[in-house]
């Protein structure tokens, strides 16, 4: 499993509760772009239509090579996800108030494959509090680096 990115701000953002693995339908241009490494996940979202799952906002790269043919850059995505998983995660979003977050893009074999959190989002002082726990964790790994 390669990891091709990751969205590190949906850790910053918010609390990961539960998390599906889904494949994306893409173009060809798409997919040599992705595996160059040129996407990115910072401002996606995935919603519910018509009880199908898209992935909205997520930038690709225009592929190098490409003709006129190439991608659009921002266009809606279809998720490839099981009929069950879909009408799971509908019925938390909408009883529970949870947002679909992606949260990285890795390649499984051949297949283009996306990691979901379920997830809800975080006060300001949880961040907080997290950013502080973080930086603990670091002195104290300093600290037993320096004493060995």
């Amino acid at each position: 499993m390669k990891i091709l990115t990751k969205n590190k701000k949906a850790f910053h953002e918010y609390e990961i509760l539960e998390t599906f693995e889904a494949g994306i339908a893409l173009q060809g241009t798409e997919v040599k772009s992705v595996k160059n490494g040129q996407i990115n996940l910072r401002d996606a979202y995935v919603k519910i239509m018509n009880g199908e799952a898209v992935l909205i906002n997520c930038h690709i790269s225009h592929y190098e090579q490409g003709n006129r043919a190439n991608h659009d850059e921002t266009r809606t995505r279809k998720l490839l996800l099981h009929k069950k998983e879909i009408l799971k995660l509908a019925s938390k979003v909408n009883e529970q108030g949870l947002s679909i977050i992606p949260l990285k893009v890795y390649l499984k074999g051949n297949y283009v494959k996306l990691e979901l959190g379920l997830a809800r989002g975080k006060k300001a002082y949880d961040k907080r509090e997290t950013l502080r726990r973080k930086e603990q964790e670091r002195e104290t790994q300093r600290a037993l680096k320096q004493r060995y």
